[in-house]
């Protein structure tokens, strides 16, 4: 007998769909965590030493592949979302959560558009870079608006493989020597790189928008256990691609950057910077095609925030209210849910024209520092307890690894907590 349309395998999923097609959340989170400053921070790593660190790389994906299936794991076997499992823990989630969301959306809008801005301004040298960076969160917004899930996943889709082709082919150009990059799997810590090896384990793949996966995973229509083993494919896949990716920006900072002993900026302007090395090197093209690559992974963060961070938030807000789990406005096209992306996209051009107040940076910062120790400690508590069938709660190997996640996070937030009370008071 033929399978309807509205049958289902038994991992959950339409059997009428395409294998191919069951992969889709875990791309989303990957590629909207990996944006400007995190690929900045791998090729600054790369240009300082070498391929010395590509172990850091692996290191930070099975990171995030543990915190990431987590998250899908807890929304899958409990049909709730994370927030209300936060929710379960006691009110100090919510007056953490609170204020980290709402500072963090000013801040990052600001951040985002001038990632787009600066190249998108680098290809079209008219207007200017904050003109560049508003048209692409107006363009974010008329993506998202609607909530529909569908058309949000295939725009992702499409800037992830323009911007996993764009950076292969700039690693390919640097003809990278395959048995150093091998050597770099072993770990080694080169004087003075531990905070580099924080910062690249904690970089590749997202902060916030990590356990914005659950949201994605229901959007995608997995909200049973039958779904877990396809949210775990998703989930390793999307890491092996994102790994992948960051190695080939490893291989453009160590070949392009350390042989030659070019240092960039740690902004987003080294980015462009680095374009214009592979323009000298290689010929405007490749200059031109790599910029466009890192317009697509601004973009793709910016796009992927601007739909995963305002589910969060209309959970969060919806359920401060008390409204019903599937309340119209704890939902995706809801008023809260368009109240954020409204906040994302507007109120930061002033933070774009005026700079960034220094107490809004410190907040930014401290809140920034908290939220990955947060998700590792709340993801511990939550999977080791009845809130969640024992059939799914955490085996030992997964409780190690969260542990891990908890302390280095830790350690990179203190880092990251100096460094913003220093930046802040110009220390």
């Amino acid at each position: 007998m033929a399978t309807s349309a509205s049958e289902t395998t038994s991992d959950g999923t339409d059997a009428s769909e395409p294998r191919f097609r069951l992969v889709g959340p875990g791309l989303i989170v990957a590629a909207t965590g990996v944006g400007a400053a995190d690929l900045v921070a791998t090729m600054v790593a790369g240009s300082r030493y070498g391929y010395a660190l590509l172990w850091a790389v692996v290191l930070g994906c099975v990171m995030k592949v543990v915190l990431v299936e987590g998250a899908g794991r807890y929304s899958l076997a409990t049909g709730r979302t994370i927030f209300e499992g936060w929710q379960s823990l006691g009110r100090w989630t919510t007056w953490y959560f609170g204020p980290y969301i709402v500072v963090w959306g000013f801040v990052y809008g600001a951040a985002a558009m001038a990632g787009t801005g600066l190249a998108l301004y680098s290809l079209f040298p008219v207007m200017g870079v904050t003109a560049w960076g508003v048209l692409s969160a107006v363009l974010g917004l008329a993506v998202v608006w609607t909530g529909r899930y569908v058309p949000f996943e295939r725009v992702l889709s499409g800037l992830v493989l323009l911007m996993f082709v764009t950076m292969v082919l700039a690693a390919a150009l640097t003809a990278p020597n395959l048995g150093e990059i091998v050597t770099g799997i072993v770990p080694l810590l080169p004087e003075g790189s531990t905070i580099y090896v924080l910062s690249l384990a904690g970089g590749v793949g997202g902060t916030i928008t990590l356990a914005a996966y659950g949201y994605w995973v229901r959007e995608k229509g997995w909200r049973s256990p039958a779904a877990m083993r396809v949210m775990r494919l998703d989930n390793a896949t999307a890491y092996v691609v994102t790994g992948l990716f960051v190695i080939a920006t490893l291989v453009v900072g160590a070949e392009l950057l350390y042989s030659a002993g070019i240092a960039v900026e740690s902004g987003d302007e080294g980015l462009v910077q680095i374009g214009d090395v592979l323009a000298e090197r290689y010929g405007q093209a490749a200059g031109t095609v790599f910029v466009v690559g890192f317009w697509a992974a601004a973009m793709s963060s910016l796009v992927g925030v601007w739909n995963g961070v305002s589910l969060m938030f209309a959970d969060f807000a919806g359920g401060v209210r008390g409204l019903a789990p599937d309340h119209a406005d704890r939902l995706a096209g809801g008023r809260y849910y368009k109240a954020y992306i409204l906040w994302l996209t507007f109120p930061p051009v002033v933070l774009m024209l005026l700079g960034r107040p220094v107490y809004l940076i410190l907040a930014y910062g401290v809140l920034g520092a908290l939220f990955m120790p947060f998700l590792a400690v709340t993801l511990l508590w939550i999977l080791n307890s009845d809130r969640v069938p024992q059939r799914w709660r955490n085996k030992p190997v997964t409780n190690v690894l969260l542990g891990l996640c908890a302390v280095a996070f830790l350690v990179l937030g203190a880092n990251e907590f100096v460094g913003a009370v220093q930046r802040a008071f110009g220390g």
